[in-house]
């Protein structure tokens, strides 16, 4: 489960994550993987860290969070895969495969297409984002993408229960059903 919070202070982000790490500790069967912030991921006690394009970059963040820890990196054109191949990250994300509202500025989209071939390009763990649902997840996950990332479908922007009156958690369940 990674923890992305794109407007919240470095206080609110710690107070946040020592949450999280409460509620899942650390051995079990989730990893906790901190967006953006290699330094709060190792101070939290994080499982990992998550970096995107402009953030710092894979092998910097692997310098802070060390080897045991994980280290994703977001790419969004075949390049960016190619060289992301070449770092030490441990899995890339590649998109976005459809539209999203998760963005501000989102980039190009890459669909299916540019997912069958960023598949071809690693064989590191390739993790489909962008506008993925339980509708399409199947899918992606046909199309090469060995996981996928989910926001919307779980927690819509506007605040309120996504789908109805299911909470995430019971949205999460139906997302493991179709995957079983």
């Amino acid at each position: 489960m990674q923890y992305r919070n794109k407007q919240g202070d470095a206080r609110q982000i710690l107070r946040d994550a020592a949450v999280l790490r409460n509620i899942f500790p650390a051995g079990g069967d989730l990893r906790l993987i901190l967006n953006d912030r290699a330094d709060f991921a190792l101070l939290s006690g994080f499982d990992g860290v998550h970096v995107g394009q402009e953030d710092l970059t894979a092998e910097d963040a692997r310098s802070i969070v060390g080897t045991t820890a994980w280290v994703g990196l977001s790419t969004h054109t075949r390049e960016q895969v190619i060289e992301a191949n070449k770092t030490s990250c441990d899995y890339i994300a590649y998109g976005p495969i459809f539209a999203t509202t998760s963005k501000n500025n989102p980039d190009p989209l890459v669909g299916l297409v540019g997912l069958r071939e960023a598949r071809m390009l690693t064989r590191k763990p390739l993790v489909a984002i962008g506008g993925v649902t339980r509708a399409n997840c199947r899918t992606v996950l046909g199309g090469g993408a060995d996981s996928v990332a989910v926001i919307s479908d779980l927690l819509p922007a506007s605040g309120g229960s996504a789908s109805g009156q299911r909470s995430p958690r019971q949205i999460a369940e139906e997302f493991l059903v179709l995957l079983s």
